[in-house]
């Protein structure tokens, strides 16, 4: 992949969003390519006439979406399975991780929920104990996460960047870390991918997950999962005919198989053909990998930097640049967030999210000059009196 990192211009002309809206929410969902959009009414239509559909739709579609993620991440297509959510990649990897008494398992606190249920009910069955690591009070994640690695930690269930701020985790440093001990790292990559590069080769994870509704730019209720090659032998979540060997002939489908597909197929969701969804993340992926992670990075935290310097002006805090991804940005006010902000911003057309004591802003490539003014606009008159 090129390592070219120069800006890209705005592209608000490939997405339906009105000029009245100024639109920093995308950690929340993503608006649809216009690209994404038409393949999308294309699977409508022929899902309006399947005589159309042929027993190699099946397959072709989701093959090439496992081939595009797979580029994206700088893995294999055989590395790749195609699941439903975020939540149903997690629960494939700690069904086949196998945690045990006296296993210990860090999260981050504050972390999402679908992530934190599932492990903490596994860490409840298998007697293991759960530690979470706290908010640092330098906004330095990586440190405070390699503090608590240690010979009993078995598995590091992270994301490649705060849900809630952005705050960055060096994930080859942690790699690192428990490759000493032996332990296992399991990364929810949905607020990081497509936004900023991340190479399974450096990083290494066990398993790693990305749902497509946000920075993927794709529909929602789809996902992809990473499994490294030793994990692609494990325990399907759920047993179907399509992650079956030898699906592709329905004229055999009667000859019950217990073998799987090659490689992570076998975690393959149930009705992972979807002939509207797959096209429009085929569609985005396509685009991601046009524009490169890179480049997207690179636009959007100067985009980002610029709003940071220019609140902290007026007295909002936000994490160092350095500890946080480049496409979030955390603001907080010194007193709490101020009465009336959520009001000022809806009046003003300007979306973003609140979560915990900041407001997320998480610009895209289709924000422009006449976006960040209008935000920038509402943070001064909401500004603390200084």
């Amino acid at each position: 992949m090129s390592s070219d990192t120069s800006v890209i211009d705005c592209q608000r002309h490939l997405f339906d969003i009105p000029d009245d809206v100024a639109y920093f929410n995308c950690a929340y969902q993503s608006p649809l390519l216009r690209t994404a959009v038409a393949a999308g009414e294309a699977g409508i239509s022929l899902k309006t006439q399947p005589w159309h559909l042929k027993p190699a739709d099946f397959f072709s579609l989701p093959e090439k979406a496992r081939q595009l993620f797979a580029q994206l991440i700088n893995a294999k297509a055989d590395d790749i399975a195609i699941v439903g959510s975020a939540s149903y990649g997690i629960e494939t990897a700690l069904k086949n991780i196998g945690l045990q008494a006296g296993d210990k398992v860090l999260v981050c606190a504050e972390e999402f929920p679908s992530n934190l249920y599932p492990v903490r009910r596994a860490v409840h069955q298998a007697g293991a104990e759960l530690v979470t690591v706290q908010r640092p009070a330098d906004d330095d994640w990586t440190r405070a996460v390699l503090s608590h690695i240690d010979a009993d930690t078995r598995l590091a269930l992270l994301t490649h960047c705060h849900w809630t701020d952005g705050g960055l985790i060096d994930l080859a440093a942690v790699r690192q870390a428990l490759d000493a001990h032996g332990g296992l790292l399991v990364v929810d990559a949905t607020q990081s991918l497509g936004a900023m590069p991340l190479d399974v080769s450096s990083v290494r994870p066990d398993f790693l997950v990305a749902a497509a509704y946000k920075w993927l730019m794709g529909p929602y209720s789809l996902g992809f999962l990473y499994a490294a090659p030793h994990m692609q032998h494990g325990e399907a979540l759920e047993e179907n005919w399509v992650n079956r060997a030898g699906a592709q002939d329905f004229t055999r489908l009667l000859n019950y198989r217990d073998g799987y597909a090659d490689g992570a197929r076998r975690y393959d969701m149930g009705e992972r053909s979807n002939f509207i969804a797959l096209p429009m993340a085929i569609a985005a992926l396509e685009q991601i990998l046009q524009w490169q992670p890179q480049r997207i990075a690179r636009t959007l935290r100067l985009c980002n930097d610029r709003i940071a310097n220019e609140a902290a002006a007026w007295g909002l805090q936000a994490a160092p640049s350095a500890l946080r991804a480049g496409h979030f940005l955390g603001l907080r006010w010194p007193g709490g967030l101020p009465t009336g902000l959520t009001d000022e911003l809806a009046a003003a057309q300007v979306h973003v999210s609140m979560r915990g004591s900041a407001i997320r802003v998480t610009p895209h490539l289709y924000n422009n000059d006449r976006d960040v003014a209008r935000l920038l606009q509402v943070l001064q008159d909401m500004a603390p009196k200084v």
